[in-house]
């Protein structure tokens, strides 16, 4: 089944708790946080984490886009997210990471930016719940979907079939109705929705319509 997180990276931060609410029947929402460091803007932090996470019923998968996340990761955990991605360009031991991260009772995954290679990781698979695979450079909303990326999906959902893994291959960035099917055929499953979602008129059809193109897409893959 295709899951479908919106990403409030698109929402109107005055009135999260309602944009949050805008959403229903999404599997997660989407929370990016930047540091300026590690990206080029400032997001949103832990106490945000804890007070939508009072919010929403809906679980939270933070995307951690800052430095030191051997550091940070765990607190966002404790703030409440079900899900923390941390990038492999930013961990200094991504798994100890991992693993501190699922015995504190989230799903872990790591994020890999569109010139990171995702080979020299297949060892680390089996440590995490979900990888990442951002299409488009990380740090801003709204950017356009990097093809390029293709077959980087293509070839890490291929690793996780050789491995027998129960591992949910995400992507992030430009997903909209015209690359999401794209994106599916190449073998994602979770698919972060920023400006597609927020941007409708009505957001919870929007990820219905999404989830629908996702799957069929899926299936012609899968035929």
């Amino acid at each position: 089944m295709a899951q479908i997180n919106p990403s409030i990276l698109a929402a109107d931060f005055a009135r999260l708790a309602a944009e949050a609410e805008a959403v229903e029947g999404a599997d997660w929402l989407h929370v990016d946080v930047m540091d300026n460091h590690f990206v080029p803007n400032l997001t949103l932090g832990v106490p945000v984490v804890e007070s939508l996470r009072k919010a929403t019923g809906i679980p939270l998968d933070c995307h951690l886009m800052i430095e030191n996340p051997d550091h940070w990761a765990p607190r966002y955990v404790e703030a409440g997210a079900g899900s923390v991605t941390f990038h492999v360009e930013a961990a200094a031991a991504p798994v100890r990471l991992a693993r501190e991260i699922r015995a504190k009772g989230a799903r872990a995954a790591m994020a890999l930016n569109p010139a990171t290679p995702v080979e020299p990781y297949e060892d680390l698979l089996p440590e995490l719940d979900m990888l990442l695979l951002m299409t488009v450079e990380p740090g801003f909303g709204g950017q356009k979907f990097l093809d390029l990326v293709l077959p980087k999906i293509r070839r890490a959902r291929r690793m996780i079939e050789r491995h027998g893994l129960k591992l949910w291959l995400q992507v992030d960035g430009g997903v909209s109705a015209g690359t999401i099917e794209r994106c599916a055929e190449a073998g994602a499953d979770v698919f972060v929705a920023g400006s597609a979602v927020y941007g409708a008129d009505d957001p919870a059809a929007a990820v219905a319509g999404l989830r629908r193109q996702a799957e069929a897409a899926a299936a012609r893959r899968s035929a």
